[in-house]
C-alpha cells in the first residue's frame, strides 16, 4: 500500500500543475520563451514547427490578456515577455508592452509556423535566430517537456527519451487501476493530498469569472442565470454544468487566471474538477470529501488519457474528465466501487463519440454536455444500472472497456485529426 500511496501522489503532483492560457499555445510560448532566454535575447526572427494536434488546439483558442488567438501571438508574446522559467505559466509575467511589441513582431513577419513532419501527436520546435547566433527548442510527448536546447552547435540541455508501450506518455501511470485508484482515496491521509485544494480554490476562482464577466458564449452565465429558471431547474446537475461551462468560457476566451490543469490540460483540470465542487456545495460535504473526489477525479481522468494520450481526435475533457467527475459525484453520494464501474460503463456508451476539433470557446458546449451526462451516468449507477456489455464498444471489465474507448480514439480514428484539420483551415 506504501509504494502504492507514494506512487499514487508522485502521479498527482506531477499531473495536476497550474497553467495560464491553453496549454498547446502556452507550450508553444514556452518554448520561445526558452529559445530567446538561450539567445539571451528576443530573436530576430523564428520558425515553428508543430504538430497537427498543436495545430488544431492553437487556431481558435483567446491568448490571455492578449484579445487575440492562435499561435502567432502565443510564439510572440513567449519569445519577447515569457518567464522562461514559469513553465505552463509562461506569460504570467508579461506586459501591456510586452503585448504591443508582440503584435508589431507579427506584423512585421517575424514568426513562420508550419506543419512538422515528426510524428509525435505533441511536438513543437522552434528555432530562432539573432544576428549570426541561433538556437532551438524542441518539446514534445508533454506540455512542459522540454527534450533539447541548443545554442549554434552547442547542446545546452537534452534529456535520455524514453519509450513506453501504449502511448508517448504514459510511465507510471501504467500502474493506475480503477479499483486501486477507489482503494487509494479511501485510506490515504487527507493531509497526503490536501495540496489538491489549492486547485480547487483556483479552478473555482476562474469559474466565477466565468460567471460574472462576459466571456465566450457565456454558456455557463447562461445556465447560471436566475432569469432564465424556466429553462432549466435549479438541480445538481445545471449547476455542474453551468459551474464547469463557466470556467471554460474564461479560460478560452483569454482569461489572465491561471488554472489548475490535468493531464496536460486546463479544461480537463476544469472539467475533472468543477463538477466535484458544484456536487460537493450542494451536498454540503466536508473538505476532506471534497478532496478525496477530486483526487478520484484526477486519478481516472489520467488513467483514461494514459491509453488516449495527451492530444487525440477525441475531446479528452468529453471523453476523460467527465469519466472522472462521474466517479466522484459517486463517490460523494456514498456509492463504493461498483457503482463506480458502473459509472464508467454508463459514461463510454455516451461520450465516447465525442470529436476535438480544436480549442475555442466552442468547447464550453461540449463540456456542459458533458458534465450533464456526468451527473445522469452517477445516477444511474447508483440506482444500479449499468449499459450492459451487449452494447457497443462496453466491455463487462471496466478496464476493458476503458482501453477499447482508446483503441477507438487511437486506432479507429487515425485519420480524424487530418480531416478535422484540413476542414478548419479550408474555412
Amino acid at each position: 500500500m506504501l509504494i502504492m500511496k507514494n506512487t499514487y501522489i508522485n502521479i498527482l503532483k506531477r499531473e495536476v500543475i497550474p497553467a495560464l492560457g491553453c496549454t498547446e499555445p502556452i507550450a508553444l510560448a514556452l518554448a520561445t520563451a526558452k529559445c530567446s532566454q538561450a539567445l539571451g535575447g528576443v530573436p530576430d526572427r523564428v520558425t515553428v514547427l508543430v504538430s497537427c494536434n498543436i495545430l488544431k488546439n492553437g487556431m481558435g483558442v483567446g491568448i490571455p490578456g492578449t484579445g487575440m488567438v492562435g499561435l502567432n501571438i502565443a510564439a510572440a508574446l513567449g519569445a519577447i515577455g515569457g518567464n522562461a522559467e514559469a513553465g505552463l505559466e509562461v506569460l504570467k509575467d508579461v506586459t501591456k508592452s510586452d503585448i504591443e511589441k508582440s503584435k508589431e513582431y507579427i506584423a512585421e513577419g517575424k514568426v513562420t509556423i508550419d506543419l512538422t513532419k515528426a510524428p509525435e501527436k505533441l511536438y513543437v520546435e522552434v528555432i530562432g535566430h539573432k544576428g549570426h547566433d541561433s538556437s532551438s527548442v524542441i518539446i514534445k510527448n508533454k506540455h512542459n517537456n522540454i527534450v533539447l536546447i541548443t545554442r549554434n552547435e552547442e547542446i545546452l540541455f537534452e534529456i535520455e527519451e524514453v519509450k513506453t508501450v501504449a502511448t508517448e506518455d504514459n510511465g507510471d501511470e501504467e500502474q493506475l487501476s480503477v479499483k486501486d485508484i477507489y482503494e487509494f482515496i479511501k485510506t490515504v491521509p487527507y493531509e497526503d493530498i490536501e495540496f489538491l485544494m489549492e486547485g480547487i480554490e483556483m479552478n473555482r476562482r476562474v469559474s466565477e469569472a466565468g460567471r460574472n464577466e462576459e466571456y465566450g458564449l457565456k454558456a455557463g452565465k447562461i445556465l447560471l442565470d436566475g432569469k432564465n429558471s424556466k429553462m432549466f431547474a435549479d438541480s445538481l446537475q445545471t449547476y455542474a454544468m453551468g459551474l464547469t461551462a463557466a470556467g471554460v468560457d474564461a479560460r478560452m476566451d483569454g482569461c489572465t487566471l491561471p488554472v489548475m490543469s490535468t493531464a496536460g490540460s486546463g479544461n480537463q483540470g476544469l472539467t475533472a474538477t468543477l463538477p466535484v465542487i458544484a456536487a460537493a456545495e450542494k451536498l454540503g460535504v466536508s473538505d476532506d470529501t471534497l478532496v478525496r473526489a477530486v483526487a478520484l477525479s484526477d486519478l481516472i481522468t489520467i488513467h483514461v488519457k494514459s491509453f488516449i494520450g495527451r492530444l487525440s481526435a477525441l475531446c479528452g475533457c468529453g471523453v476523460a474528465a467527465s469519466i472522472g467527475a462521474s466517479c466522484a459525484i459517486v463517490y460523494m453520494l456514498g456509492g463504493e466501487l461498483c457503482a463506480i464501474n458502473k459509472a464508467i460503463k454508463n459514461m463510454v456508451a455516451d461520450v465516447s463519440g465525442m470529436v476535438c476539433d480544436g480549442a475555442k470557446p466552442g468547447c464550453a458546449l461540449k463540456i456542459s454536455t458533458a458534465v450533464g451526462t456526468s451527473v445522469l451516468c452517477a445516477a444511474l449507477a447508483l440506482e444500479g444500472v449499468e449499459v450492459s456489455s451487449h452494447d457497443g464498444i462496453v466491455h463487462e471489465d471496466v478496464e476493458r472497456t476503458i482501453k477499447n474507448m482508446a483503441d477507438l480514439g487511437v486506432v479507429g480514428m487515425a485519420d480524424a485529426d487530418r480531416v478535422i484539420l484540413n476542414l478548419m483551415m479550408c474555412k
